[in-house]
Parts: structure tokens; C-alpha cells; sequence
């Protein structure tokens, strides 16, 4: 999350600016001289699982790589908590955290049929990246990821926001404090735009045929 603090005396990334964690009063007016971006809707985590059964119909348990040690991580482990049921599949939990323990977690996991991973946004499962899409090639797990650049360093598909995008618009923001705005009073906004990015060449090479119809709704495809 892109927050902005009073005046630009400092400007921050977090995993959440929220009315629960007490970091803003309200998002339509924040307060105490915070405002920002919101990185995510825990909400849209759901849509996560709904896409991996989309890709690879026959996931009946899915490993949920998130940081629980983060109120981002505990809110998107929920929302694809909520709609599991639904679609007939088991969730195991995952840290994120160590190197070690995904690796570990991950080969344990795969050792089962029907087996898929849901990596949540965090900035371990960012800078472990490279690792969870081995391990994902290495043990044929179908896996959906939060941003376009892990599908783009090989990962399966992704489902997130444009993170250029709110870059752009955090640049209004700052022009407005800059020319004397108060923070406290420039809502907090969740983020406008998803992608849907798929690689076509990671999907082939876990046997799995993209239906023709996700294809189509893809906001871009990797071949």
C-alpha cells in the first residue's frame, strides 16, 4: 500500500492502511494526516481460487502461501476461507516467512493428487518468488499469483491490480499535498483496475488446456 504521511515529511509502502488496524478514521476521510492507496480488497482474494479451479478444474486441495504474522495475510486467508466450500476444495495454510519453510511445506503438500497453490500478496511471497514458481514447475502444481511479474518470471496465471496503475494515480495525490492539501482529508482508494495475465507455455508444460473462455477474458496472455 502506498501511504503518505503529513506534508511528504515521509512517504511509506505498507501491507495495509484500514479503519480496523487504526491507521485512518474513515476512507472517505482518513484523519491524522494519513491517506494512500489500497493494494487490495481482501474481498477479491475469493476470486484467486475461483480462477485456479477455472485453469485446472480438478485442484480438490489448495496450499494458501500467506504471511499470517500480517492483518493483509490473516483478511485474504479468510475471503478464500468463505468461498472454498463452494467450490469443493481443502485449504492448508502456509507461511510465507522463510525460505525453508515453503520449500518444506510445499514438498509435503505435493506429495497429494489434485494438488494446487494460491499465493496471497505479500513481500515475502515477492522476494521468495522465483522459489514458489519452482517449486510449482518442479511438483506440477497448478498456481494462481497476486501480480502480472510472477506469471511473467514463469508462474501459471495471475489475478491482481495494475500496479502501475496506482502509481499514476498516486501522483495526483501528491501533487495535491504538494500544492498545500491536507492528507487527512483525500480519501483512501481501493484500486480501480485487475488484470488477468495467463502463460501459456507454464500451462502447457503442467498439461493443463486454458479454457477458451479465459482466454478470452484474459487481460493478457504470455506465450
Amino acid at each position: 500500500m502506498i501511504r503518505y504521511r503529513s506534508r511528504l515529511r515521509g512517504a511509506s509502502c505498507d501491507d495495509a492502511i484500514s479503519v480496523g488496524a487504526g491507521f485512518v478514521s474513515s476512507l472517505a476521510r482518513p484523519g491524522a494526516n494519513t491517506t494512500g492507496f489500497s493494494t487490495f480488497e481482501y474481498g477479491i482474494s475469493g476470486k484467486w481460487l475461483e480462477l485456479l479451479k477455472e485453469i485446472a478444474p480438478r485442484v480438490t486441495r489448495a496450499a494458501v502461501l500467506r504471511d499470517p504474522t500480517l492483518g493483509l495475510g490473516i483478511g485474504q486467508l479468510a475471503a478464500i476461507q468463505a468461498v472454498a466450500p463452494s467450490f469443493g476444495v481443502d485449504l492448508i495454510p502456509v507461511g510465507v516467512r522463510e525460505a525453508d519453510e515453503i520449500e518444506r511445506s510445499i514438498i509435503a503438500f505435493a506429495g497429494s493428487t489434485n494438488s494446487g497453490l494460491i499465493v496471497t500478496a505479500s513481500v515475502p511471497a515477492t522476494l521468495r518468488r522465483n522459489l514458489i514458481i519452482a517449486l510449482a514447475a518442479q511438483h506440477k502444481l497448478p498456481a494462481i499469483y497476486p501480480f502480472r511479474f510472477f506469471v511473467s518470471d514463469g508462474g501459471l496465471i495471475s489475478y491482481g491490480p495494475n500496479t502501475i496503475e496506482a502509481y499514476r494515480r498516486a501522483a495526483s495525490y501528491v501533487d495535491s499535498i504538494l500544492k498545500g492539501e491536507s492528507p487527512a482529508d483525500l480519501p483512501v482508494q481501493h484500486p480501480v483496475k485487475y488484470e488477468t495475465v495467463i502463460n501459456l507455455k507454464s500451462a502447457k508444460a503442467l498439461g493443463l488446456e486454458v479454457p477458451a473462455k479465459l482466454l478470452a477474458l484474459a487481460d493478457e496472455v504470455i506465450e
